[in-house]
């Protein structure tokens, strides 16, 4: 709740006088300012004599410094030499005042690109759903659109095109204020150059000991992770365990997702994944270290990440995390996609295509015994109607898509050759969202166009290890989403045939 923040008595204060009070450049307060909370009686008085300051009515309570912090240099746990900028209680700063460069360039994009979600505006775009600020607008009557330019003083981000608008308009902004200033708080965090100690990912277990994949709380705890006491270290954590995690919280055979009473597993998926999990979690055979007792090994297991973009750029302990769950199973990665290598050119750069590599494909095979890992920057309809990856084996195989966008209007493009050529492999395709609306409308299209040669394995809904931090998007800063918060399986449609027995007539002879 936001009361402690900010009073509805002081925003009716505002809204009466906004036409005589209009403060002078010697009144004005800076956005550096400290503004300490203020009582009813207090903000009365002052509105009656003096103009108000322009973020008077802000009352986030923010620390005072005897000093300003001056940036050191220490050595971190593991040797290396770091620079800390922020400190834990210095975290909450204005985008455009921001000491972090590269928030003061993404407020910079947010004013050229986003625009003001008052209801006074003509509408710039279609809503996406019933909550979408967007839909309040008129298309006919109205303001012309503005870009986004005012800052709320509670969360520090460009959200309205100026204060009378935003102080109009507040309860609607009040309904994301606390996390998008989290996710403020988080993103300087993440640039602040402490040490993470929670990126300090857990060492492989025994194979006797079990994983709970209940929650976050029981996996961490069970793979002997470190302990995060704090919700911010578990945000940030989870922001990149949540991709492997969503995989292997599908396909392992301790997985929550079951076929029980109220569970999301279907009758068919239980059939796909069941092939699957016989390949993750195959018998003891005897086999060890020595000539005498060796053994033939299995194919590897293929995960197909298709429209790949950050994860394929995630570092590779975290992807290591999936492989520890599996024990005696090998796995091999694809990214697939034509951002699959975006900003990481000059770490490895792209290869020529060549007959022995006809789609430059950038392979890390040093990793560990357990995974390679292969990137390809081009589209997989291409690939698969070459036959580079075929023949496909659902007990070996699985695709990923990880926020797809097969129903959003600015991407469905791509995947209308790709989607059928899916549904012909019969492998499981397991799927994600960005949010409640991302996901239905993914799932809404791909009913409404390939329901009668699809099944659905996992029925959508909220994923258990979704990550816990909040994003915002820069076109829309009130879109709040999160990584893979939705979570679904499909395949295409496997037609059994039985052979009908013929039948045969039986003649008696009647006899008089």
């Amino acid at each position: 709740m936001r009361s402690p923040y900010t009073c509805n008595r002081c925003l009716t204060v505002l809204k009466a006088s906004r036409s005589q009070l209009r403060p002078s450049a010697s009144l004005r307060i800076s956005p550096h300012h400290p503004l300490t909370h203020r009582n009813h009686s207090t903000v009365s008085a002052a509105s009656s004599k003096l103009s108000l300051p322009r973020r008077g009515i802000a009352t986030t309570p923010s620390r005072k410094f005897d000093q300003a912090f001056e940036p050191y240099e220490y050595v971190d746990p593991e040797g290396n030499k770091r620079k800390l900028v922020l400190t834990e209680d210095n975290l909450f700063h204005s985008f455009t005042h921001s000491p972090i460069p590269e928030i003061r360039k993404r407020a910079a994009f947010m004013r050229q690109h986003a625009y003001c979600p008052h209801p006074d505006h003509k509408a710039t775009r279609m809503p996406h759903n019933s909550a979408d600020l967007e839909g309040r607008k008129s298309s006919d009557s109205g303001a012309p659109p503005a870009h986004v330019d005012f800052e709320c003083p509670d969360c520090g981000v460009p959200v309205y095109c100026c204060e009378d608008h935003w102080a109009d308009d507040y309860e609607a902004h009040l309904e994301v204020c606390d996390v998008m200033r989290q996710a403020n708080e988080d993103d300087h965090d993440l640039r602040s150059g402490r040490f993470f100690k929670e990126f300090q990912f857990a060492e492989p277990q025994i194979e006797e000991i079990l994983t709970n994949m209940t929650s976050w709380d029981t996996y961490l705890y069970t793979r002997d992770f470190d302990a995060l006491n704090k919700d911010r270290e578990m945000r940030q954590a989870t922001k990149l365990l949540t991709y492997p995690m969503t995989i292997a919280s599908v396909i392992n055979e301790m997985s929550p997702y079951n076929i029980r009473k109220n569970g999301r597993m279907t009758p068919d998926g239980l059939k796909s994944f069941s092939a699957l999990r016989h390949s993750l979690h195959p018998p003891r055979l005897g086999g060890g270290d020595s000539w005498k007792n060796a053994r033939i090994a299995p194919p590897s297991v293929r995960l197909f990440i298709l429209g790949a973009r950050a994860e394929s750029s995630l570092p590779r302990d975290t992807w290591m995390q999936l492989a520890y769950l599996f024990h005696r199973v090998q796995f091999s990665l694809h990214f697939i996609g034509p951002e699959s290598m975006a900003n990481r050119e000059k770490e490895l750069p792209l290869p020529e295509r060549t007959p022995l590599n006809p789609f430059g494909a950038v392979v890390e095979d040093r990793i560990s015994n357990a995974m390679k890992i292969s990137t390809f920057v081009e589209y997989y309809h291409n690939m698969h109607k070459t036959g580079h990856f075929y023949p496909y084996d659902p007990y070996f195989d699985c695709f990923v898509c990880f926020h797809p966008g097969f129903g959003n209007p600015a991407s469905m493009h791509e995947w209308e050759e790709t989607i059928p050529l899916l549904l012909e492999t019969k492998v499981p395709i397991i799927a994600t969202g960005y949010s409640p609306w991302d996901m239905e409308q993914d799932v809404n299209l791909l009913e409404k166009r390939y329901g009668n040669e699809m099944d659905m394995l996992l029925k959508p809904g909220e994923n258990i290890f979704r990550s816990l931090r909040w994003d915002m998007n820069d076109l829309d800063p009130h879109d709040i989403t999160c990584s893979n918060w939705g979570l679904y399986a499909f395949r295409g449609k496997r037609y059994e045939t039985m052979k009908k027995d013929e039948e045969v007539e039986v003649h008696s002879d009647r006899t008089a």
